[in-house]
């Protein structure tokens, strides 16, 4: 049965002919066994693929293709990897479904033309780093305020070749929402140290991401989040 109604297929597929310019890749890892979501990932992104001949999918067995995974850096699965001319560090861990389904068109669109829809600012602060970076944004499918926190992690990850960013589904990865405290969604861990809690507008966002290489410090990004005490949404 298909993932993707008849309306969301003419609808897309519309928007891709108007909005991608440049070819996407998608890599798709997965494994026959103990993978909860892998058979709907791996189908709901080939239906995306029909959809544009600018779109190509690529499925991997975590097991069965180690060394595609190891240079992914792929631990974990379903996981999914948005690539245009580079691989920008953007990932999924977990089926890119509910409101993350539109997270997912958006990335295919950023990608494709090679913009992360950054504030001329933002982009100057990211300029500044020169360690790596891991972002782990942890949602759930049915949490609005998810996407904005998702598609800020991945346009980071596209304006800078130090910042990887991950979406971890919380529910498919339990032992990890555990591991990180996940009360509520969206939550940003940063380099195992940093954490945003709810969907902050980006110049928050970028920085606690310098706060976490050592480029601000906690007592500065603690005033500019006062400032915006009240407005951070969170499920």
């Amino acid at each position: 049965m298909p993932m993707l109604t008849d309306k969301d297929r003419q609808f897309l597929t519309e928007y891709f002919e108007q909005s991608l310019t440049e070819p996407v890749t998608i890599k798709v890892f997965t494994q026959s066994s103990e993978c909860q979501f892998c058979k709907e990932t791996k189908q709901l992104l080939e239906e995306v693929e029909e959809l544009s001949d600018k779109i190509e999918v690529q499925v991997h067995d975590l097991v069965d293709d180690k060394e595609v995974a190891e240079e992914y850096g792929i631990r974990r699965i379903p996981a999914t990897v948005i690539m245009g001319r580079a691989d920008y560090g953007i990932r999924f861990y977990g089926i890119p479904s509910g409101y993350e389904f539109n997270t997912l068109i958006e990335d295919i669109v950023a990608v494709s033309n090679e913009a992360p829809g950054l504030s001329e600012a933002v982009m100057e602060k990211l300029e500044r780093i020169e360690e790596p970076v891991h972002m782990q944004v942890f949602v759930t499918p049915t949490c609005p305020y998810c996407p904005a926190a998702v598609r800020t992690a991945h346009a980071f990850a596209m304006a800078s070749e130090m910042i990887t960013a991950d979406m971890v589904e919380a529910v498919e990865f339990p032992q990890m929402a555990n591991r990180y405290n996940v009360m509520g969604v969206p939550k940003t861990v940063i380099n195992e140290t940093t954490e945003v809690e709810g969907a902050a507008p980006e110049e928050l966002v970028v920085a606690k991401v310098l706060e976490a290489v050592g480029l601000m410090s906690k007592e500065e990004v603690d005033d500019l989040f006062a400032g915006f005490e009240g407005e951070i949404e969170t499920t």
